[in-house]
């Protein structure tokens, strides 16, 4: 049998974590000295305490769990809503980041209805035509721009319009459906002109007869006038021997075809109707800027005017930008401050985004086929 060399002195107090310990203080070390045994009994040979057995079992489990203070686990409950409120913070960022983000491509931020005293912005940009193609392709329809007018004009909100002008004309009768909802829209607001880098033609053709143009000093505008265009091609379907039959019903039926020019009466004909529009042009001009048919007559060459000489001639009101322009209509409007801007018909990135494969100048030429190959030439104004 083993023996100590040294033998427990009984008179001394028995201390734990000393050598002399009954149990391995390295795999259960004692219980604090600051907290007294809950059920102990006294031992008369060494006035110390000595737990009983099942105290003894209690603390040496206890003993066992890691030193240091003792954390609570959050209950089940409590877990489950800081989970819950996390999701839903989550979700409430990414609906804020889509809706600001759908709000930017669909029509920016300006389209938000922030308060009562608007003005509206239309774009008029490209060649006028009639029609529905993609718009932004350097052709202004006149379908939807007549549709942003008529939202403008039905739209309480808005009180006065603003038709932003970069066109060098186009088709007379694409100005006259604008013209009839320009008029339309005059019945409930005013409508002005900020006319950028050019507004001729057909584009005064719609500026005329709004309640004020405002043009830059150097903007091209005026070309008050009409024309119609014929293209003839016999010299090269005779080079390559190429030979036209014709049946037609009437002297005019083919009149245009680019396989032939025209004859004395087609060329007489053609003038007369080109003088029955630029007349329907004056006239509208004339009405519009409060003058005569003769005084029109007298500016109506052809020729461009820039915004100051157009200014001397009384065809433009006022020279400014087109922020001067809003601050007008707003003041014709009878906004008071500053008035908040929309823009209807402003090229966004929806339409650069998510247009359609047509939405090029190749799809936009498809869709004028029925004009620029007209077989009866083109009327422009």
């Amino acid at each position: 049998m083993f023996q100590h060399d040294e033998s427990p002195d009984p008179s001394q107090p028995y201390v734990s974590g000393t050598e002399d310990n009954r149990i391995d203080n390295s795999i259960y070390p004692g219980p604090p000295t600051s907290d007294p045994p809950s059920d102990t009994t006294e031992d008369p040979l060494n006035n110390t305490y000595t737990s009983t057995i099942t105290d003894n079992n209690t603390k040496m489990q206890e003993s066992a769990m890691p030193a240091g203070p003792r954390s609570r686990r959050p209950s089940k409950g409590r877990a489950s809503a800081g989970r819950g409120l996390v999701y839903l913070a989550v979700v409430l960022g990414l609906l804020v980041v889509i809706g600001g983000s759908v709000i930017a491509i669909f029509g920016g931020f300006d389209t938000l209805p922030l308060d009562s005293n608007k003005v509206s912005v239309i774009y008029v940009q490209g060649v006028m035509v009639t029609g529905n193609i993609p718009g932004g392709l350097g052709y202004a329809t006149s379908e939807e721009i007549s549709k942003s007018i008529q939202d403008a004009a039905d739209n309480g909100d808005v009180k006065a319009i603003v038709l932003r002008i970069n066109s060098p004309g186009g088709s007379p009768a694409a100005a006259q459906e604008i013209v009839t909802e320009i008029k339309k829209a005059q019945e409930k607001k005013p409508v002005v002109v900020s006319m950028g880098d050019v507004a001729a033609s057909a584009a005064y053709y719609i500026s005329a007869p709004t309640d004020r143009i405002i043009a830059n000093p150097d903007t091209l505008t005026g070309s008050i006038g009409v024309i119609w265009v014929f293209q003839n091609n016999s010299a090269f379907y005779e080079e390559e021997g190429i030979e036209f039959y014709v049946a037609k019903s009437g002297e005019f039926k083919d009149m245009g075809a680019n396989w032939r020019g025209l004859s004395d009466n087609e060329k007489q004909y053609s003038e007369e109707v080109v003088l029955e529009v630029f007349q329907r042009f004056v006239d509208e001009v004339a009405r519009g800027r409060n003058m005569s048919s003769g005084e029109v007559k007298d500016l109506a060459d052809g020729r461009v005017y820039t915004g100051s000489r157009a200014m001397e001639l009384g065809l433009v009101d006022e020279t400014g930008n087109l922020y001067y322009a809003i601050d007008v209509a707003a003041e014709l409007g009878g906004i008071e401050g500053e008035p908040t801007v929309i823009y209807e018909n402003r090229p966004s990135w929806s339409r650069i985004l998510f247009g359609s494969e047509g939405n090029t100048v190749a799809g936009a030429e498809v869709f004028l086929s029925y004009l620029i190959d007209s077989p009866f030439g083109r009327i422009i104004a």
